[in-house]
Order: structure tokens, then C-alpha cells, then sequence
């Protein structure tokens, strides 16, 4: 009889600080990630792309975002004004070009479509963000069941105020991807949540039923004949709006009193005594010039930013909440021993500051004034609508540089850990951190591995596809393999215009401005995790070594760079494609949930040259 197969729960939060969660130094209390990590493995040093649908694309497929389509999210292509508040980068250029489609293309193999092929039930319940028609959906690209809020955020109790027509409101620009909690269940579109609904709890309930419908499926197989599973438990949480059931935050209240920069101090202190960083690190410092310090806040305005961060914190509190709901449920149905289970943030947390935002002045405040109530005592209901900005968002990525949208470490670097089945984590590692480099691209290699399943290409259902860009980390993690990835390993990342490059411990980054200094910079992030000791002029041939493989990676994936510092591609668009004209389902206009084919259509797609140069 053939062994029993393994069982994968992938779990994934939504723009989560390195140290949001208690096994990573955070305050806010997660018992059961915690516990998870006791009988698991922390790594220090797992990277995500710098937002959250690139990562997500890298996660379903082992391979960079670029090639997978989602060069940039969908939303920042789509319209400049959220890519680039100062107008100075134009995403223009990247609409409709090969990689940017804003979905999984064809060029790649999704996890669940070749798990599912080698007998793998395959479940999803939550963030999809990979593709907004049921052609692009979870149910298209291999779940064989799955309830799936498609795009980036929406409001998380699915709250939809009326809008006055007669006086001539409409959505907010800034809003209108993110105005209507748009899901699909198996491909079909969800026409009204439940009155209860909030996301978490609800995606975690799903999640709970697709399991129980599966252990009846299987109650009276064999083993030979039984299917494992494959289970996606992807939150919108922590995302804005800043929202959460008030038990979960009251637990919280006064916490946050004395402000971000103290927070800063204990989880940084916290993180030192865990041994995740050297006692002798130097954090980057605070980067927040277009708001306020917590010192210039009047009381009334420090109240409102404690009781935002008060918020996010009840929203971790719940995430965490529905992984244990999810992991009893495994021990119920005894499944868990069997079971790989990993958690993940899919980007640095979010620190922008919106209010600064050209976009968001005027129109969008206006609305918010009108149809939400932001009086302190309703933050956190359906009603109220608030982020926490980028003070908070840097005690959660220090000692790191920036936070999401950054190709700092702020931006990449997330916190990850993982349990095993038994027998295939290695004894001595188990309840430890590790700080080998390791990436979401080695997520899908690491579960074909354990699943005894070869990846597909070149060829996958008649078409050619890419192979993975990620590695197995089961030799590291059943051996005394001292790392994942070889010592020389190289990694990009690009994001809006900003980009880097890193090989073992030098890694060179390229920050616009007002962030960045718009000159390639460079680090040693053994010596400087912080990146803080800019080394580009001291080093300058180590500079020079990883500008030619910025150059490599871009011609390997096909970034459209958009600052001239980065490259230029050399066959330009006749015509530069106007916002909202490729997108291809445009469901926030009146009427396309009752009649969504009448609002489908079909993008404009470039046909030109595709080649990537560098200047």
C-alpha cells in the first residue's frame, strides 16, 4: 500500500508586518500561530514581492510576478494616481504589455491545477486578486471548490452605503476597485453576502464546511483511493479599512496609548531577545515626512491614530482566531498530524499615508465625511473607514527600511513559519528560527516536493510554460543542509518603478524620490539589516557586478521599468491606453452584478515587440 500522501494548508495575511504576530515579537495575541511555530520552523530572512497580488502570483505559480501577469497591480497600472502620487512615473506604458495583464496568464502552471491533476482535492476560501472574470477564476486555474473575493479590498463587512444620485455622487476614483466586496463561489458570482458577513470569520467558516464536505467524500475510501488535500486560506486581514468584531478589539484598547515610536522600541527589544536580529543592529530610521509625529499630534488626534492601531490589532487577533478554528477542525477530523500548514504576510505593512495622496484629497475625503462614521467609538465597524498610516506601519517592518510598494527590506521581507507532517521536518530544527534566504517562490516547489510530483513544463494542456524560479526547501528542512538556495543566490524585485537586486548578503536598491535618494544604492545586509550604511561609493565594483544582474533579471522577466534609471524598453506603444480601458470586468458601475457578461470585455493587448533593454 502506498504511503499516505501529505495534506497543505497555505495560510496568507494581508499586508502584515514582519512583527505583527507574537512569535515574531509582536503584542497582539496570536496563541495559535504561536503554537504552530513551536512545533514548526520561523524564518527571518522569507521575502514576498512588495504587494500583495504579485506576491499572491508567485505564491500559485514558483515563479517571478512578471512573468506570471501581475507585474503591478492591476489597480496601480490601472490608474498612475495610486502607483506614483507625485505624477512623475506614468504606469501607462505597462498596460496591455505581456506580463501585466492583471491576471495569471497562460504562461504559467498554477499549484492547484497540477496538484489537483496528481489527485489533490483542491480548496480556496478568501483573497483571490489573480483575475476578476470566471475565465481568470480560482475555479479556472484548478480549485475544485472555492469562495473568492476577487479584488484587492473592499470593505470587510461588505458595507455599501446608497449614494445620493440626486446630488450627483458617485464612487471616489480611489475607490472603485475596492468599493464593492466582490466574491465568486466556483466560478459563479456572489450576488449578496450574509447579513453577518465579515471576512475572516466567513472565509475561515468556508474553509471549515469545503473540509467537513471533503473528510465525507473520503470517509470511506481507502487510503490508495483517498485524496488529500490542498487548502487556501488567503485573508484580506489586516488590509484597510481598519475593521474588526469589537470583542476582538477591545482586547486591545489603551494598548497603543503611547504611540508608535514606543511600539517601535518594545518590538524591536522583542525581537532582539528572540534572536531575530543581532543585538547590534542598527534600525533604519522612521520615514513618515508627509505626516505628523506622534509629539505634534493634539490628544484628540493621538486617541483617533492609537484607536486605528487598536483596530489593526483586532484584526490580527481574528485572523488568528480562524487558523485556530481551522487547525481544531483538523484535530477533529484527524488530519492535523498529516497536514503541512504554513503562514505567510504577502508584503510589508502598509504604511502609506492615503491623506497625502492627490487622489484621495477632495472627492474621496468628501465621501468619506458623508457616508462613514469615523467618530472614535465607531472605529472598526462595517461604517468606519481608516488606515494607520506609516509610523505604525514602521514598528511593524523595523528594524527594516519602508514598509509595502518598497523594494526595501520593509517591503519584501515577511514573516513565515511552517509545521511539517511528522517525520519530515529534522528533530533539532523543530520549535527553531532559521535565517536562510528563502522566498513565496519556493512554496509551490516545496509541496510538489513533499506531494511526490514533477512540475509540468515545458508543456502544460497544449500550450508551453515556464518553469519554476523557486526551490525545494525539503532538503534543507528533512537534512543538515545548511541552507536553502545556493550561497551565491540571486533575487529581484521591482515594484512601480522602484527596484533591487540582491546576491547572498549585498543587495542594491533603487528608491525614487521623496522615499529614496533616485540612485542605485548599496547594502551589505549581513552587516546592515537595516540597510542604513549606503556602501555604493566605498564598493563601487560590487555595485557595478549587480547592476549587470539587474539587467539580467529584467531581460529574464520582462519588467517594463519607469524610471529611466532602470532601463528602457525599446519598442514603445504607438498609443498609450487610456485608465479603465483595458480592464476587463468592470464591476463597480451600476448594474454589473445583475448583468455582469453586459460589462465583460475583451482588453486590448500589445502585439508588438516585447524584448526588454537596458540603456
Amino acid at each position: 500500500m502506498a504511503a499516505k500522501r501529505p495534506n497543505f494548508l497555505i495560510i496568507l495575511a494581508d499586508d502584515l508586518g514582519f512583527s505583527d504576530i507574537g512569535c515574531f515579537g509582536g503584542e497582539i495575541q496570536t496563541p495559535n500561530l504561536d503554537k504552530l511555530a513551536e512545533q514548526g520552523l520561523r524564518f527571518t530572512d522569507f521575502h514576498a514581492a512588495a504587494a500583495c497580488s504579485p506576491s499572491r502570483a508567485m505564491l500559485m505559480t514558483g515563479t517571478d510576478h512578471h512573468i506570471a501577469g501581475l507585474g503591478n497591480l492591476i489597480e496601480w497600472t490601472n490608474i498612475s494616481g495610486q502607483n506614483d502620487p507625485s505624477g512623475k512615473m506614468s504606469t501607462a506604458p505597462q498596460r496591455g504589455m505581456p506580463g501585466y495583464e492583471g491576471y495569471l496568464n497562460e504562461r504559467v502552471a498554477t499549484v492547484s491545477e497540477v496538484l489537483r491533476d496528481a489527485g489533490y482535492a483542491t480548496l480556496l476560501s478568501g483573497k483571490w486578486h489573480l483575475g476578476l472574470t470566471p475565465e481568470r477564476s480560482p475555479k479556472a486555474r484548478g480549485f475544485e471548490k472555492s469562495f473568492a473575493h476577487l479584488p484587492a479590498c473592499s470593505n470587510h463587512y461588505a458595507y455599501e452605503p446608497s449614494l445620493d444620485k440626486a446630488a450627483g455622487d458617485a464612487i471616489p476614483d480611489f475607490m472603485t476597485m475596492s468599493f464593492i466586496a466582490l466574491h465568486s463561489e466556483n466560478g459563479e458570482y456572489v450576488r449578496r453576502l450574509p447579513s453577518d458577513w465579515y471576512s475572516s470569520n466567513g472565509y475561515g467558516t468556508k474553509l471549515i464546511e469545503y473540509l467537513r464536505e471533503w473528510k465525507s467524500e473520503n470517509e470511506f475510501l481507502t487510503a490508495d483511493d483517498s485524496k488529500p488535500f490542498f487548502a487556501y486560506l488567503p485573508f484580506t486581514a489586516p488590509h484597510w479599512p481598519l475593521q474588526a468584531p469589537q470583542e476582538h478589539i477591545r482586547k486591545y484598547r489603551g494598548v497603543y496609548d503611547d504611540g508608535p515610536d514606543a511600539l517601535r522600541s518594545k518590538r524591536l527589544q522583542r525581537l532582539i531577545d528572540l534572536g531575530m536580529i543581532p543585538q547590534d543592529t542598527t534600525p533604519h530610521p522612521v520615514v513618515a515626512d508627509e505626516v505628523k509625529s506622534w509629539n505634534e499630534m493634539s490628544p484628540f488626534e493621538q486617541s483617533m491614530s492609537a484607536r486605528a492601531m487598536e483596530c489593526f490589532a483586532g484584526m490580527v487577533d481574528c485572523i488568528d482566531y480562524n487558523v485556530g478554528r481551522v487547525i481544531q477542525h483538523l484535530k477533529d477530523i484527524d488530519e492535523y498530524e498529516n497536514t503541512f500548514i504554513c503562514f505567510m504576510s504577502d508584503n510589508g505593512a502598509e504604511g502609506a499615508a492615503y491623506e497625502a495622496y492627490p487622489i484621495v484629497q477632495g472627492q474621496m475625503m468628501q465621501h468619506l465625511q458623508k457616508y462613514y462614521d469615523n467618530n472614535l467609538d465607531n472605529l472598526g465597524n462595517g461604517n468606519s473607514f481608516v488606515w494607520y498610516g506609516p509610523r505604525w506601519a514602521q514598528a511593524a517592518t523595523a528594524p527594516s527600511r519602508l514598509f509595502k510598494a518598497y523594494t526595501t527590506e520593509g517591503g519584501v521581507r515577511v514573516p513565515f513559519l511552517a509545521k511539517w507532517p511528522k517525520d519530515l521536518l529534522r528533530e533539532e530544527r523543530e520549535g527553531g528560527i532559521t535565517d536562510t534566504f528563502s522566498t513565496i517562490m519556493d512554496i509551490m516547489p516545496s509541496l510538489l516536493d513533499m506531494a511526490g510530483v514533477r512540475h509540468p513544463a515545458p508543456t502544460y494542456q497544449g500550450r508551453e510554460i515556464v518553469e519554476m524560479r523557486g526551490k525545494s526547501m525539503m532538503p534543507f528542512v528533512k537534512s543538515s543542509a545548511p541552507r536553502i538556495h545556493e550561497q551565491e543566490f540571486v533575487q529581484g524585485w521591482e515594484t512601480c518603478g522602484r527596484a533591487a537586486v540582491r546576491k547572498s548578503d549585498w543587495k542594491i536598491v533603487f528608491i525614487p524620490k521623496p522615499k529614496g535618494i533616485e540612485k542605485w544604492q548599496l547594502y551589505n545586509l549581513r552587516s546592515d539589516p537595516g540597510e542604513v550604511f549606503d556602501l555604493a561609493e566605498e564598493k563601487p565594483e560590487i555595485l557595478k557586478d549587480l547592476l549587470k544582474l539587474w539587467e539580467v533579471y529584467v531581460l529574464e522577466t520582462g519588467v517594463v521599468p519607469l524610471a529611466p534609471e532602470l532601463g528602457k524598453w525599446m519598442q514603445m506603444c504607438e498609443e498609450q491606453m487610456k485608465e479603465d480601458d483595458w480592464i476587463e470586468y468592470e464591476y463597480w458601475k451600476e448594474g454589473a452584478r445583475d448583468d455582469p457578461e453586459k460589462y465583460f470585455k475583451k482588453p486590448w493587448r500589445y502585439q508588438g515587440q516585447t524584448t526588454v533593454r537596458q540603456i
